[in-house]
């Protein structure tokens, strides 16, 4: 395979995957190339800036930017190795829409040549990688594709490699976790575990296309699961008048139970979506996936109920909600139980309430004409008598005792185990009624 700094690749999609992966890979000398459909996102990668918030990226970005490894456009361009790393969302039956990343590998065929590599790592439904090697070998009849070209050797290679990064922690991440990569053929998967090789220090293991697509959101069911239930163990301690947080921390010490931590829900475009894939490409069989679906799901309502409850128990104080990310330090509102807690709080509750999120200049114009405002951590401290925990930023963390403790409290996310109760676990929904 050529050297570095002769590689040309084209990285699709410049969001929370698509940039730091771009970015990561112009550090190694390969020329890089990120497509997207904004012109803003374009604009603000090719001045060096970022559009998103992760540790280090922006310092990354402007280097590679300045050396001339990474530019930006909306204008697809011939490459060596193809990244796709687009959005799929579902509908509103759960349905998985890969129509971004056909998009993606239509733009793509266009400029596609014999030699090329072409790789999803979109987290998608088992066989979104064979409809993207069915619409390369459709629209593009003059190049052999693998398992369509009859024994003949393939003119390009089409592979599936899920991220599996932790926002906040990508940028190591990419480099240093294991990657599965999954080929239409085994050769497909030899030339890009090849590419991978260039920048990832972790273990990079091969296996087929469907297997990778199924590894991807298998990893994120079991988390979801697990999550489930811990949330539920949570509703649980509260009818039983016990600190959930302690039972867990107890309950961990033995050596093969690992319960995760509940919260107001489950967030972002991983946990709270893939495992909804599954469901709908097998629902006979998934009882439990879906249930864990529906247990965190449910838990956003409950915590919406009990912080009702608390807040109409004291119609005389202000109210801050701690945070509106799906989980701490970063700036991803996606899927955030969190965002739909405070909204729920802002319709019924209007200016009395506050928002406190450190990873944002203004609230989404989903609040507009509630009357909430956003305050940061010392005024909600000063001026409001509740204090509702979404989100465990270090920031709220770092709120010692005396400045909280005669505040009325509903602490989500177990940051302040030593705040006074204001509200018995199981008289919440008593008080509302």
């Amino acid at each position: 395979m050529m050297s570095h700094a002769d590689l040309k690749v084209v990285v699709v999609g410049l969001g929370y995957i698509g940039l730091p992966t771009a970015a990561v890979i112009a550090r190694t000398g390969a020329s890089v190339l990120g497509i997207d459909v904004s012109a803003h996102v374009v604009e603000t990668v090719n001045s060096g800036k970022v559009h998103i918030e992760e540790v280090d990226l922006d310092g990354l970005v402007s280097g590679v930017v300045a050396r001339g490894t990474l530019r930006a456009s909306t204008r697809i361009e011939a490459a060596d190795v193809f990244v796709i790393a687009v959005p799929t969302p579902f509908a509103a039956d759960h349905a998985p829409d890969i129509g971004y990343v056909l998009d993606a590998a239509k733009s793509i065929a266009s400029v596609l040549k014999a030699g090329d590599v072409v790789v999803l790592e979109s987290t998608s439904p088992v066989g979104t990688t064979e409809k993207v090697r069915d619409l390369l070998a459709e629209l593009r009849p003059d190049l052999k594709v693998p398992g369509k070209s009859n024994g003949d050797s393939p003119d390009v290679a089409i592979a599936y490699c899920p991220e599996r990064v932790l926002p906040g922690r990508i940028l190591v991440e990419l480099i240093d976790n294991d990657r599965v990569i999954g080929g239409i053929t085994p050769r497909c998967a030899r030339k890009a575990l090849q590419f991978y090789r260039r920048f990832v220090r972790g273990a990079c293991v091969t296996t087929t296309s469907r297997a990778a697509e199924m590894t991807k959101l298998t990893e994120n069911a079991f988390r979801d699961v697990n999550i489930a239930f811990a949330n539920e163990l949570s509703r649980v301690a509260d009818t039983m008048d016990v600190d959930v947080w302690e039972v867990i921390r107890l309950a961990n010490r033995h050596p093969r139970v690992n319960i995760l931590s509940p919260g107001p829900g489950v967030g972002g475009h991983c946990i709270a979506v893939d495992p909804w894939f599954l469901v709908h490409a097998d629902p006979a069989n998934t009882p439990l996936i879906r249930t864990a679906r529906e247990v965190n799901d449910a838990k956003i309502d409950y915590v919406v109920e009990r912080a009702e409850a608390m807040v109409a128990a004291n119609p005389a104080m202000r109210v801050a909600c701690l945070g509106l990310a799906f989980k701490a330090n970063i700036d991803d509102f996606r899927e955030s139980p969190a965002l739909k807690v405070a909204l729920a709080l802002a319709a019924r509750f209007g200016d009395r309430l506050c928002v406190v999120e450190p990873y944002t200049d203004t609230l989404p114009p989903s609040f507009d004409g509630s009357g909430t405002t956003l305050i940061d951590i010392d005024s909600a401290i000063e001026t409001c008598g509740i204090m509702i925990v979404l989100v465990d930023h270090d920031v709220f963390k770092s709120v010692p005792l005396d400045e909280r403790a005669d505040k009325h409290v509903y602490d989500t996310r177990g940051i302040w185990p030593d705040q006074p109760r204001s509200v018995p676990r199981g008289e919440a929904l008593r008080l509302a009624s």
